[in-house]
């Protein structure tokens, strides 16, 4: 062989060495960053699923805020349930109580629970912060550590005034053009020698037009929206309907005597003693436990407020002026009942559902829901 020849063969088998060394890095290139994407993209979903659990566990624990320091037990409760309920990394997410704090402001300064009880009245924030929690990496531990340490924190709180009402039961408040006060108590039907006009009891048909879509209506609040003012306007429904209005307010009361309703579906109050007032009720001072599983505030209903000239004879179609806040103080004993009443409510309550439509009408500003803020 010449050595010409022999020079040539010489560099070609250095350039195949050469070429099988930078696909050799490259490969090893391209598998870190695709392995590096991997885990960053874990990263990011483990994230997301632990800040859902936070956001999670602050909305449960705004619902819980109601001017009252039992209130804030009830917020720091429900906001460690709440996070207790969610999975994370395939085990259960904790948090101590001690992460769940409270402010008057939404920027703070920020106070614990015991702290947050003598100012429960001012408080509108709840913040609660996760554990850090270990993710493991697994291609990219070089560049990453073996893991890393990821935590979520979130602020809810009570909304701006709503002007969207969702979740109000289909018994009406007439509105005699005099103020209402608040621990007074106003009558939410009235019975047979009282009624607005003949035939109508302040009944609504808006949850459907029978005695047990009056039942199902008052037992949980109606599946129905609405704003008040004169782009709204409901039937009435005729009729005293004592029975099915007494199960529906007392399935609230743990009676379901009688009754469509069930403890599962319509849960009672956690609290059912009678003869007491909103105050009693709120702060704690005279409580009696429920047989069933009970829900906080289901003695709380969102209640239509009606003038008196919308009722008209027999079946006709009302108009609501506002929405209040009104607390059930008895069951309704049997036969018609007479005229039930309830205690108005001057607190800001979070009840229900709803929302805020800056171009809809009046906003209540004694409703609102949680949002989170951040």
């Amino acid at each position: 062989m010449s050595e010409r020849l022999l020079r040539k063969r010489t560099k070609r088998d250095g350039e195949r060495g050469s070429v099988l060394a930078t696909a050799t890095l490259g490969m090893l290139s391209l598998l870190l960053a695709v392995g590096l994407g991997v885990d960053i993209s874990r990263l990011y979903l483990a994230k997301t699923e632990l800040q859902n659990a936070a956001d999670s566990a602050a909305l449960a624990g705004a619902s819980g805020l109601n001017g009252a320091s039992s209130g804030i037990t009830t917020a720091a409760d429900r906001a460690v349930q709440t996070m207790n309920n969610f999975q994370f990394n395939k085990t259960g997410v904790t948090i101590p109580r001690a992460n769940v704090l409270f402010a008057v402001n939404l920027d703070g300064p920020y106070m614990s629970e015991a702290d947050a009880a003598g100012s429960a009245k001012n408080i509108r924030f709840v913040q609660v912060a996760t554990q850090s929690s270990p993710i493991s990496i697994t291609f990219a531990g070089t560049i990453l550590g073996s893991s890393r340490n990821i935590s979520a924190t979130a602020t809810a709180g009570l909304s701006v005034p709503i002007n969207i009402i969702c979740n109000f039961i289909p018994l009406s408040v007439i509105d005699y053009d005099i103020q209402m006060m608040p621990g007074n108590v106003y009558t939410i039907r009235a019975g047979t020698g009282g009624s607005p006009s003949p035939g109508n009891y302040q009944i609504l048909a808006v949850a459907g037009p029978g005695g047990s879509d009056v039942e199902f209506g008052i037992g949980s609040g109606v599946d129905a929206c609405a704003e008040a003012g004169a782009t709204y306007a409901v039937d009435t429904k005729t009729g005293i309907t004592a029975g099915k209005v007494r199960t529906g307010i007392n399935s609230r009361f743990d009676d379901y005597g009688g009754s469509q309703l069930d403890p599962v579906n319509y849960p009672p109050d956690t609290n059912v003693k009678e003869n007491i007032t909103y105050a009693q009720y709120r702060d704690g001072t005279a409580t009696q436990a429920p047989t069933h599983t009970g829900v906080p505030g289901r003695r709380l209903v969102i209640i239509p407020i009606v003038k008196l000239s919308e009722y008209d004879q027999g079946h006709n179609t009302v108009k609501f002026n506002r929405f209040g806040v009104f607390f059930l103080k008895n069951k309704v004993s049997n036969g018609n009942g007479g005229d039930l009443q309830a205690e108005y409510v001057s607190d800001i309550v979070i009840q229900g559902k709803g929302g805020y439509d800056p171009n809809g009408g009046p906003a209540n500003n004694l409703l609102a829901i949680p949002v989170i803020y951040k």
